[in-house]
């Protein structure tokens, strides 16, 4: 998502309105606030940057339903942010127990 949003507020189709500057801080921003956590495979990173999808789940829906020049990118954020959700909360549920089983010597 880090790349796609990079890509496409700047080369693919930039705002004519808006500052790119602007769109680009409100948009890369908060994916790097997590980002050593996920590289370092940390579960609790994983489990709140799960909330952390749905900020790019209703941009992805704006785009897709209401934005007639940009539908593509919006159905692409739009499974990106899903799958994005879908990982983050599967690998912190299953990273949690595997680190539990590891702890527990019975």
């Amino acid at each position: 998502m880090l790349l796609l949003n990079l890509l496409w507020f700047t080369i693919i189709s930039p705002a004519i309105h808006t500052p790119v500057a602007l769109i680009l801080i409100a948009t890369l921003i908060p994916l790097l606030f997590p980002l050593k956590g996920l590289l370092h495979g940390k579960p609790y990173t994983y489990a709140w940057s799960s909330f952390l999808t749905f900020y790019y789940f209703f941009i992805a829906v704006d785009f897709a339903f209401n934005n007639i020049d940009d539908k593509l990118y919006g159905y692409i954020q739009l499974f990106f942010s899903v799958l994005m959700f879908i990982g983050c909360i599967f690998y912190a549920r299953y990273a949690t127990r595997a680190s539990k089983t590891d702890n527990n010597p019975n």
